[in-house]
């Protein structure tokens, strides 16, 4: 089988004094030297310059690789040529492992798999006995979750936005038994915090009941698994790892659209898992009503439990989220920072993250504190604002809409209390968001000079005590500028 490569012109020191005398690292370097006489450098620089050797005992190579798409590759390309590099340097009946991390730079995710046939997962961090991957034909003990403990229910912001969907997920966490919710399908637009919600669950199932079989995937990572032990012809391993799930966790389900053969397998450990009394747990960008590319059959079976949707983040779980990342990372932000914050990023608690982090590297950066001022630079970069032009009655819309009043009232003499506060926030409105002069809008309203500056500087002083009225403001400013 040698003859097929070019070998080096040194005739190979025998693997035992190698293994006496030179490093793992000394050894991959000489196998990979091997390698790259025999074939194109081209081919070399894509599949093996990026391979590194993390160790070599016991007659084991374990090989580290970018991702498992990497070995798959190699294994279909240059499974020979590699077996006929290890061979010449390392000796015979070497047995290679690859490891990868299932999510980029995640080392916790690390997974090691061995080559060839049989094709066996095991999970880098846990014992030799423990696969927590699909292709393990022994029984399957306990399995490491892939969780992040980043993602618990402490660090979960909650409000009206989400507050259902929290409940539900809340329930089935504190008591797995309750199947009421069974399946749980979360759906919701990119950044809501589908995936923080769905690992939380795992995470307080496995606080309760350490011994529960948890796992969380995505639907590219279980259709990558499929695919492998399909062609491996491990399928029956694939079908006994999943089947023996306690819950099962798949995020970004819509991933497997179009996809008819992984979602047939999905299908059959769906139907085991909730026959047999199993929590599945789902999300996805959108309802099962709005899926394509999906069979009948799966989506009636994502309807059957619950279906709750997480609506994008309402004023008050935006100025939350602000306030428990400055906490995290040390952090204190003004109130007039987060107000403005708030107030103009509004899709996604992803960009809320993203926003503090940009704001501390800038203020660290120029060596400034942060300000309102640092805040809409960064904002001005990030995120779009909507800059339409908006006047007086536009505002006044807005304000009446919000507090439910009429309108024609506040131009009227009237002193009804929630008259008069509707008409003192839109004065205030108009002096911060359309810079009006006070006389300018004194005029529009029929009141004087003093009773528009006398408005403004009550609202003002008002705000920061009282937490409705702040909230108000802010709510109306975002609809107003959206």
């Amino acid at each position: 089988m040698l003859c097929k490569y070019r070998k080096t012109q040194q005739r190979p020191t025998p693997y035992w004094t190698y293994r006496m005398e030179k490093t793992h690292l000394q050894l991959w370097e000489e196998c990979r030297q091997f390698i790259k006489d025999n074939i194109p450098s081209a081919q070399y620089d894509a599949w093996f310059r990026d391979v590194a050797s993390l160790s070599f005992d016991n007659m084991s190579l374990t090989l580290v690789v970018p991702s498992a798409f990497f070995v798959e590759q190699l294994e279909e390309r240059y499974l020979g040529l590699l077996g006929a590099a290890i061979r010449q340097v390392y000796g015979r009946g070497v047995k290679l492992y690859y490891q990868f991390n299932q999510v980029k730079d995640e080392p916790k995710t690390a997974v090691n798999m061995r080559s060839a046939e049989p094709s066996p997962a095991i999970l880098n961090a846990g014992a030799k006995t423990s696969p927590t991957n699909p292709f393990a034909p022994q029984p399957v003990g306990d399995i490491d979750p892939q969780l992040n403990p980043r993602y618990n229910f402490e660090n979960y912001c909650c409000s009206m936005s989400n507050k259902v969907a929290w409940g539900i997920g809340q329930s089935i966490a504190n008591d797995p038994k309750i199947k009421t919710f069974n399946p749980l399908f979360i759906f919701g637009s990119t950044g809501v915090g589908k995936t923080h919600l769905i690992q939380a669950i795992g995470i307080r199932v496995k606080e309760r009941n350490p011994q529960a079989k948890v796992l969380y995937v995505t639907a590219r990572l279980f259709q990558s698994q499929y695919t492998t032990a399909e062609a491996k012809g491990t399928t029956n391993s694939f079908f006994h790892f999943y089947q023996s799930i306690d819950t099962l966790i798949v995020d970004d389900i819509q991933d497997l659209r179009d996809k008819p053969a992984t979602q047939n397998t999905f299908f059959h450990i769906f139907n085991h898992l909730h026959q047999n009394g199993k929590q599945i747990i789902m999300s996805s960008d959108c309802s099962p009503a709005d899926m394509e590319g999906f069979e009948a059959r799966l989506l009636s079976r994502f309807r059957w439990g619950m279906s709750v949707k997480l609506e994008n983040p309402d004023i008050e779980l935006r100025r939350n989220v602000l306030v428990q990342k400055a906490e995290q990372d040390g952090l204190m932000l003004p109130a007039d920072v987060i107000d403005y914050i708030a107030a103009n990023v509004t899709d996604s608690i992803r960009e809320l993250e993203g926003i503090v982090v940009s704001l501390i590297g800038r203020a660290t950066v120029l060596n400034v504190d942060i300000s309102l001022e640092l805040a809409r630079g960064v904002i001005a970069n990030a995120v779009r604002i909507n800059r339409r032009q908006i006047n007086f009655e536009m505002l006044t819309a807005a304000v009446c809409a919000h507090y439910g009043v009429d309108a024609d009232l506040v131009f009227t003499k009237s002193r009804k209390r929630e008259i008069s506060d509707a008409r003192q926030v839109v004065m205030f409105l108009a002096k911060k968001l359309l810079k009006m002069p006070f006389t300018a809008i004194g005029v529009r309203l029929g009141r004087s000079h003093a009773t528009v500056l006398y408005a403004c500087k009550n609202i003002e002083e008002r705000m920061p005590l009282e937490k409705q009225l702040s909230d108000d403001i802010l709510a109306i400013e975002a609809a107003v500028m959206q």
